[in-house]
């Protein structure tokens, strides 16, 4: 039997009857500190629930000593913060960029433990050098960097053009007088193709190493310049654990046509951990730390990805912190509608990401038959004690469906793995809060035109053209919650009778502006469950004559419980 099973691979407070814990920041950084000196971060612990909290602190290297301080008032809760004080001792560590990870526990809390992943520019954060690389047709880039001090800074550029600029980006988030945020930026300024030369006198900085001339070059050029979904990578994986990998997107923001050549790994720590190379036909890096033979700590690598780019190779450094083997653990906020990536409410009924770590011991395991059950290869989901049917479950990432009869209001959900207990975070859960599929292609919804193609413009290998009014578009989505006939959870909806989503639904073409509406509302021909499919649902609509045309028209779902989110069609 074919299951039908979507899987999408991929942030007022209530009281509860135990203690919630809340964390003012969960990563800091990077803090500029000088070599054998120190320096000291402060990140707020807050107890949203009920009871006390009883914090305990582990730090995965040992140049991070946290420490926890008397609770004092607080702006968040009424019941007070208690500093977490995160005290940065480099010793005799080399000048770089560091990075180690602070576990906040509480055995007894739910939302517990929550880690803080701090970072550690060594010998100061003020670049050694800025180089930028800007297309002819014009724009800017900038360069961020922390600062231990309100720096003085002067700029000068050859033959006195305007095209560089440094700014303070006012006190630090982390705790006042200890980082302050800059950024270098150069813009083309009308210029023409070439290679510019300035320079940033830096001085007033308490770490010896900031107090320097940091030289700046711009190149404008018509050659492809590499741009990279991430500057740097951190992998966290259980020893014993299998592989994970993270994808570098490369992107050319430059001109003519931008070559892959490769990637290679090198490994400046630790064994064998580390690979790269390039998916075939792609413009993407596939990046793995494989903890297997290593022992919990913390190791680095790097990353060189060649091209005909005018930068030439780019260097991507990579931390792989190696934690010891452990329970489940679901993260703070962690619950997140599937294929949206939303978690602020979940319908009943709905399919929903749970993401964390050491959730499956092994490989990945899916569902192969309906009903779905309560347990996936020793994988069981919990929402106030009740079991919820599980359709996927890997190292990070477990999808399960929001029983029908789930309760509402702040609930506790948890993951248990082979009989080992999780612990547990919290979620809201309502009868209904639709929220439409996204297609991974911009803001485009998953949205089918009559003849089987997309609704978006003509986009190379995707069946795709633009919707007319009069055509009925299918829109698929989730948490529609409860239908009529109503249908077990976990099961597969039928196709006699149609399970109907009760209330009044209006889907909405465009958005309604202060300044005049821009937008039609009609009502659908259907809204329920789609037939052999489990938590999916859809929307039948024939686009009015009077719809706002163009290839971004927004599309909404209003019903009785609220509006979705909105995707957009390209609509003619």
């Amino acid at each position: 039997m074919k299951v039908g099973i979507i899987v999408f691979l991929f942030a007022c407070q209530v009281m509860v009857a135990a203690p919630q814990l809340r964390l003012s920041q969960t990563a800091v950084g990077p803090v500029p500190v000088a070599v054998n000196g120190t320096a000291t971060v402060a990140v707020d612990a807050s107890n949203a629930g009920d009871g006390s909290l009883n914090l305990q602190l582990t730090s995965s290297v040992p140049w991070i000593v946290p420490t926890t301080g008397a609770a004092r008032p607080c702006f968040v809760v009424s019941s007070g913060c208690i500093p977490v004080s995160l005290e940065v001792r480099p010793g005799a560590l080399a000048a770089g960029i560091y990075t180690g990870i602070v576990t906040v526990s509480d055995p007894d809390a739910i939302d517990a433990p929550q880690t803080i992943t701090v970072t550690a520019a060594v010998g100061g954060s003020v670049p050694p050098r800025a180089d930028f690389y800007l297309p002819t047709r014009g724009g800017t880039q900038t360069l961020s960097f922390n600062a231990a001090a309100l720096l003085n800074t002067t700029v000068t550029t050859e033959n006195n053009v305007s095209w560089l600029a440094v700014n303070a980006q006012g006190s630090g988030s982390f705790q006042f007088g200890v980082v302050v945020p800059f950024r270098i930026t150069a813009s083309t300024a009308g210029l023409g193709a070439g290679t510019y030369n300035g320079q940033v006198a830096v001085a007033g900085s308490p770490i010896p190493g900031e107090n320097r001339a940091v030289p700046v070059t711009m190149r404008i050029t018509d050659e492809p310049i590499a741009e990279l979904s991430a500057e740097r990578l951190n992998f966290r994986i259980a020893a014993g654990s299998p592989r994970q990998v993270q994808n570098l997107v490369i992107t050319n923001r430059g001109a003519g046509t931008l070559t892959i050549n490769g990637a290679t790994a090198a490994i400046s720590s630790g064994a064998g951990w580390l690979t790269a190379e390039r998916i075939p036909n792609t413009d993407v890096i596939s990046v793995g730390a494989n903890p297997s033979g290593l022992s919990p700590g913390t190791y680095t690598g790097t990353v060189t990805i060649a091209s005909n780019a005018v930068q030439g190779n780019v260097l991507v450094p990579v931390s792989f912190h190696v934690v010891a083997s452990g329970p489940p653990q679901l993260s703070f906020n962690g619950v997140i509608n599937n294929g949206v990536g939303e978690g602020e409410f979940l319908g009943q009924g709905t399919i929903v990401a749970a993401f964390g770590e050491q959730l499956v011991a092994g490989e990945p395991v899916q569902a192969s038959t309906l009903p779905l059950g309560n347990d996936l290869g020793g994988v069981r989901v919990f929402i106030n004690d009740q079991p919820a049917p599980v359709y996927y479950a890997s190292y990070n990432q477990v999808n399960f469906q929001v029983p029908y009869d789930a309760p509402t209001g702040i609930v506790t959900i948890r993951i248990d793995r082979g009989g080992v207990r999780g612990n547990g975070i919290s979620a809201r859960v309502v009868r209904s809060a639709p929220r439409l599929l996204r297609l991974g292609v911009g803001d485009y919804g998953i949205v089918v035109n009559q003849d089987g193609s997309f609704p978006v413009p003509p986009t190379p290998g995707l069946n795709s053209r633009r919707a007319r009014p009069g055509d009925t578009l299918v829109i698929y989505a989730i948490g529609l919650g409860p239908t009529t006939p109503a249908v077990p959870s976990g099961v597969a909806s039928p196709l006699e009778p149609l399970a109907r989503s009760p209330g009044n639904y209006r889907v909405i073409f465009g958005f309604a502006g202060p300044f005049g509406a821009n937008s039609v509302e009609t009502t659908p021909l259907f809204a329920g469950l789609t037939p052999n499919f489990v938590g999916l649902f859809q929307i039948n609509v024939t686009i009015p004559a009077n719809v706002p045309r163009g290839d971004t028209v927004s599309v909404a779902l209003a019903g009785d419980d609220g509006v979705s989110n909105r995707v957009t069609v390209a609509i003619e």
